[in-house]
């Protein structure tokens, strides 16, 4: 994963401590909440309807067990609402009536507190912590170099890889250091913190694309020319939402060190023809199926003018990418990695095993779904030892399985 810098260390740490001071005039009254909205906005804070939701970026998806640690302490100790206004959040959520289930019963849905959620793109995300505990929240994270710089906000948002990144079989290359770079070009970035709406980049380095490059805004897909050059395949303008959109190709080949030269036209030209008038029509994706052809054009013209007229000042050097590629150091492994997959694949056996004996016996109370999800439901919550059983099912009657039935579950689940 990547190792922070001192500079990164210090940056983390000089934001969070300058929301803190942002947080203090803000309950003094001498911060308007208009001004106050977008910065805490760009610290990963929203404010809904009864309690903030903090996003905290998970770059690449990679966390070390420190940062585990921690980010179970907030849940834990900072995502509690006070008493009365969960109760009265719960009044709300069961005007909604309850859940039908298939087997004719009901379930009533209860919020639940103490809880961090993993998002689709590498974010996790709480739901309960008070606004005036913010700023704690945020001194915890920069403590472990986490932190929720623009997660949320009209700017640039975390940019995403392909979870297998750096370890994948079929990876042309690790697309880490050029998402890195990104990140550090685009974090505070003066002409794109207050684009039309949210921008969202993810980068595929292998031959399967895992990171859903057509749905965002942009989408990279590392490969290799015919001669055998690295380069991206950049696609633009997709997205889901109200108005799903499978990404533009706008770019076949691009030379791998002018990405962010091209990615600066890309979202220059957008900041500046993108609409403002109407939220719901703002992303780049209705700006690219409007115009067509015109938009890749502009692109085009303004990516020739960083090149020729700036002279491509966001060019990567081979010495710049080697010094972001030395940055994600491999794990040291304290013990044989022979003994400790075969310790892992035995955990994981066990754990369908005893999964499956629950979701079918909770099936046949009527009180889960029968389904893959409730078996991999079981398994994160790490349950205790099942009932004793013999080649991976319960004995019945107490008798052992016959020789055919020990072969079959055997190659059902080895």
């Amino acid at each position: 994963m990547y190792q922070y810098t001192e500079f990164d260390r210090q940056f983390v740490k000089a934001r969070a401590s300058q929301y803190r001071d942002q947080l203090t005039r803000w309950q003094a009254g001498q911060l308007p909440e208009d001004e106050f909205r977008p910065l805490r906005l760009q610290n990963g804070w929203y404010v809904q309807r009864y309690a903030p939701m903090l996003r905290v970026a998970v770059p690449y998806g990679e966390l070390s067990s420190a940062q585990l640690r921690v980010l179970a302490k907030i849940a834990r100790e900072y995502d509690q609402p006070n008493a009365a206004l969960l109760e009265d959040a719960q009044a709300t959520q069961d005007k909604l009536g309850a859940i039908p289930l298939k087997n004719g019963q009901s379930v009533h849905s209860k919020l639940t507190t103490g809880y961090a959620h993993f998002t689709t793109r590498q974010n996790v995300q709480y739901n309960w912590i008070p606004l005036d505990k913010s700023a704690d929240v945020m001194d915890l994270l920069a403590s472990v170099n986490m932190h929720g710089i623009q997660t949320s906000g009209n700017c640039i948002r975390n940019i995403t890889s392909d979870e297998r990144a750096g370890i994948a079989v079929d990876e042309i290359a690790d697309p880490r250091p050029f998402g890195e770079i990104m990140r550090q070009w685009s974090t505070l970035h003066p002409e794109f913190s207050f684009l039309p709406r949210k921008f969202k980049i993810a980068i595929s380095g292998a031959k399967e694309d895992r990171a859903a490059i057509g749905w965002h805004d942009v989408g990279l897909q590392l490969l290799r020319n015919a001669e055998g050059e690295l380069g991206f395949k950049v696609l633009v303008g997709g997205g889901m939402g109200r108005t799903p959109i499978i990404g533009t190709v706008i770019r076949e080949f691009l030379p791998w060190n002018q990405i962010m030269n091209y990615l600066e036209a890309v979202v220059r030209v957008y900041n500046r023809y993108g609409r403002r008038d109407n939220i719901y029509k703002a992303r780049i994706k209705i700006l690219v199926k409007a115009e067509g052809q015109r938009y890749i054009d502009d692109v085009e013209a303004e990516y020739k003018q960083i090149i020729e007229h700036d002279g491509g000042p966001h060019t990567i050097t081979q010495a710049e990418y080697d010094r972001v590629a030395a940055c994600f150091v491999e794990p040291t492994l304290s013990c044989d990695h022979k003994e400790a997959d075969a310790k892992i694949a035995h955990i994981l056996r066990c754990g369908r095993r005893r999964c499956r004996i629950r979701s079918l016996a909770a099936a046949k109370r009527g009180t889960a779904p029968k389904s893959r999800f409730a078996c991999r439901d079981a398994v994160l919550q790490a349950p205790g030892p099942g009932p004793r059983r013999r080649h991976g099912g319960p004995a019945r009657h107490g008798r052992r399985p016959g020789r055919a039935l020990q072969r079959r579950r055997s190659a059902r689940d080895p």
